[in-house]
């Protein structure tokens, strides 16, 4: 089925209404969530909220945590578990939000050609936050990750394909791999319903291509998606594996298959046996990210609308074997 522009347009609405509504109580924090202005040029025009544990010191880690559309920077960073987190494990958050100027159903634009390359638009303005974090706290440049949602989650591939240099490791929930609404003929939302037909390797030129001349190291990827997600098909999942994992020189064979909290794990190695792609396909989980309230060592987030009670939390497993914890 190919989908018109005019029904592309109308798919946009409906995933805003489905993404709206994000603003339930969210899990107490040590801390306070504050706003950041002034931290740069900002071209992409994007908000800037960051957490910062009390304590927090000298060369921390810092995470960089994206919304998904129609949800707001506070509230996602919160119910997410990632600030949560923060004050079990001492690392910082950069929290950055968009704006209805920008897009009317305030999701990052991973699909607009002039927010995906380096050096401008908003993934300029997510690198220049994260650039003033470190500066600000102090923090260990060989230590920053980045993630996000749905949208959020498409601009963390962004973020990972455009500033490999920056981001040490990557956990992409319920989103697409980096340029697939141009390999679907600059159609978002065949990407985000069918895919794109790419191999891995031309999967992993898009990669190569956002930054030229640079040949690693590559960032670590980690991917959670729910097997009943209508929103953003599991298939992206499949497509992010073979994207990165090509950037990584292996193959598409899984090393290690298990179970973590009943859902299926899986691990794909590089030749030298380290970790460089894992994905959780988390069992009849709709559209959303996965948390696990509660008050125990592995537990994490609170739920709320597309902030899901799955007895996992992604947020923990993500910080697990990013090693922040």
């Amino acid at each position: 089925m190919k989908l018109t522009r005019a029904a592309c347009a109308a798919l946009l609405a409906l995933m805003t209404v489905l993404l709206s509504g994000a603003g339930a109580q969210a899990a107490q924090t040590a801390g306070t969530i504050e706003q950041v202005t002034g931290f740069g040029t900002n071209p992409g025009a994007l908000k800037m909220y960051r957490y910062i544990p009390e304590g927090l010191p000298q060369g921390a880690p810092v995470v960089v945590v994206l919304h998904g559309c129609s949800q707001n920077a506070t509230t996602f960073g919160t119910q997410s578990g990632w600030t949560q987190l923060a004050d079990r494990w001492k690392f910082s958050v950069v929290l950055p939000e968009q704006v209805s100027t920008n897009h009317a159903g305030l999701c990052f634009n991973w699909y607009e050609t002039a927010d995906m390359a380096r050096g401008q638009g908003e993934p300029a303005s997510i690198k220049q936050m994260t650039d003033r974090q470190i500066a600000d706290t102090g923090a260990d440049r060989s230590r920053v990750y980045v993630t996000g949602l749905s949208a959020g989650g498409g601009m963390t591939s962004v973020m990972m394909a455009t500033y490999p240099d920056v981001y040490k490791a990557g956990g992409i929930v319920a989103g697409l791999p980096y340029g697939c609404s141009q390999a679907a003929g600059n159609m978002p939302y065949m990407c985000m319903f069918q895919g794109a037909p790419q191999t891995p390797e031309q999967w992993g030129n898009r990669v190569r291509a956002a930054y030229p001349g640079y040949n690693g190291p590559w960032p670590t990827l980690s991917v959670y998606h729910g097997t009943a997600d209508w929103t953003v098909r599991p298939v992206n999942m499949s497509d992010l594996v073979e994207q990165w994992t090509n950037v990584h020189g292996t193959d598409q064979a899984a090393d290690l298959s298990d179970t973590v909290a009943g859902y299926p794990h899986q691990v794909y190695r590089n030749g030298s046996g380290a970790a460089v792609v894992e994905t959780y396909s988390i069992t009849s989980m709709g559209h959303g990210q996965p948390v696990d309230p509660g008050t125990g060592t592995t537990r994490c987030g609170t739920a709320g609308a597309y902030v899901l009670d799955t007895n996992i939390c992604a947020a923990h497993r993500m910080g697990q074997t990013w090693g922040l914890g």
